[in-house]
């Protein structure tokens, strides 16, 4: 039986960092704007703080989209809070009635732990879903809490395309779902066979980050089950509209 994370009537549509396109990446005015906007769910990046707080910024350092200078990891939450780096618990307070994609940027298992016990504590296990490239911390969040979705991690995702390609997909595996390119540099990842496959093993299929509505008409048809977006404001009359239909 499919996560329920991975469950909808319809297609989803998820606001890639909370609508980088529209407003200043991974912020609270971000966020407010994709869920304003008619998103179904928020798609954010997670890091450590200087003193163990779980907070949301994508790169390793800061100043591609900040003043500060250095990682992430150098400062305190509350000196991140001071250049919009909001802390994880405060976007889950902010959009509490959504889902949430939590792109885990760290690859150990403690990592992973944390990230679950801020997730436990906002009440949200049963409308997120942890996300890495890594293997290591997805490990671990899914011996931490079972009940959590998670996305397949890069290996996992190798895996179940080689798979797909010898028509012999996978079966029970340990994760809930992909999100996923529809291509990563040459190699095309979502296909309509790839689709299929995973609805077969009761997976979800959530496509990122799609801008173009002509790429995501054709990702709908092949029947993938949520769009990643910088473009919320495209991306949810389109859904709106196919289903009237």
């Amino acid at each position: 039986m499919r996560h329920a994370f991975f469950t909808s009537p319809r297609p989803l549509v998820f606001a890639h960092r909370g609508g980088a396109a529209l407003a200043p990446e991974n912020t609270l005015a971000a966020f407010h704007r994709g869920v304003e906007l008619g998103a179904d769910g928020i798609e954010l990046d997670v890091r450590s703080s200087r003193d163990g707080r779980v907070v949301v910024h994508h790169d390793q350092t800061l100043e591609r989209t900040t003043r500060l200078r250095g990682p992430v990891a150098a400062y305190t939450a509350a000196e991140l809070a001071l250049v919009h780096v909001p802390a994880l618990e405060d976007v889950l307070r902010l959009c509490r009635d959504v889902r949430v994609i939590v792109e885990a940027k760290e690859n150990e298992a403690a990592f992973g732990r944390l990230v679950v016990e801020t997730l436990r504590r906002a009440n949200a296990i049963d409308r997120a879903c942890v996300g890495a490239f890594g293997s290591s911390v997805l490990r671990a969040v899914r011996a931490e809490e079972p009940a959590l979705a998670t996305s397949a991690a890069r290996e996992e995702v190798r895996l179940a395309l080689y798979r797909s390609w010898l028509r012999w997909p996978v079966t029970r595996p340990a994760w809930s779902g992909y999100q996923i390119p529809e291509r990563s540099g040459p190699t095309r990842v979502v296909s309509r066979r790839f689709v299929a496959d995973a609805h077969r093993a009761g997976l979800g299929v959530q496509v990122w980050t799609v801008n173009d509505p002509a790429d995501a008409v054709r990702l709908l048809e092949w029947g993938v089950d949520a769009l990643i977006t910088d473009r919320p404001d495209l991306m949810v009359p389109l859904i709106e509209e196919r289903a009237k239909r």
